[in-house]
């Protein structure tokens, strides 16, 4: 975890580290991650707005994340739900385009525009 041009609260880091472990429980072959927590400064605002940006490397691709929010925590589970999405998305294309079609399996559709046709 990287805080640009700010040094972060270990207690801040802590919950990031946190959140971003559970993600493990929706895809256990997330290899590793980037985290960068940037403060955005605008001029006529008193109070900066946190942007946090999240890359998960996983076999085959990586997923990336940029949230914000009035707080670090706030933008962290924008980031985590959206993460998980996007997580859940990945496993099941991987997980369906590896999963072999049965032999036994038929289209019932098929079958039965072949059956109308051999009527006629």
């Amino acid at each position: 975890m990287q805080a640009i041009h700010f040094d972060a609260d270990p207690k801040l880091l802590l919950f990031i580290q946190q959140k971003l472990d559970k993600l493990d429980t929706f895809y256990d072959r997330i290899t590793s991650g980037e985290v960068f927590l940037k403060l955005d400064k605008s001029d006529n605002a008193k109070l900066h707005t946190k942007l946090l940006e999240v890359k998960l490397y996983v076999p085959g691709g990586t997923m990336f994340v940029r949230e914000q929010g009035t707080t670090f925590e706030e933008a962290t589970d924008l980031a985590v739900d959206t993460l998980k999405m996007q997580v859940k998305k990945f496993k099941d294309k991987r997980t369906n385009s590896k999963a072999p079609k049965l032999i036994g399996e038929v289209d019932e559709e098929a079958v039965a525009v072949v059956a109308e046709e051999t009527e006629e």
